[in-house]
């Protein structure tokens, strides 16, 4: 049986409020087919990451968060403490304990 894979999200700059004010999150994921069949690999990453977490966490206003399949403009991604830009933005194949950081950088006024 496939191990599955662990990750660490976090929230913060306000993205935590669309995730019942959750800031840090530790997931299992199981083997990506499981949830997608008709996706190419077997590797998570994070474009399906986004959908996972959009269908299973995401608790209000989903346009606050993603657009166009992927995290709105004015949320920096952080994979490990890099930018995602240098990590291959939605294609990066997600690793056992990665930590994924949402700040949201949009703000009301």
């Amino acid at each position: 049986m496939e191990k599955a894979l662990k990750i660490n999200l976090q929230f913060g700059g306000g993205a935590e409020l669309l995730f019942d004010k959750i800031k840090k999150r530790e997931i299992e994921l199981a083997n990506v087919k499981k949830y997608y069949p008709d996706v190419e690999t077997d590797r998570w990453t994070i474009r399906q990451l986004l959908i996972w977490i959009k269908d299973n966490l995401l608790k209000e206003r989903p346009e606050l968060f993603l657009q166009n399949g992927s995290v709105r403009p004015g949320i920096l991604v952080l994979i490990n403490d890099a930018d995602w830009e240098l990590m291959g933005e939605l294609d990066y194949e997600l690793q056992d304990s990665d930590t994924i950081l949402f700040i949201s950088t949009l703000h009301g006024g």
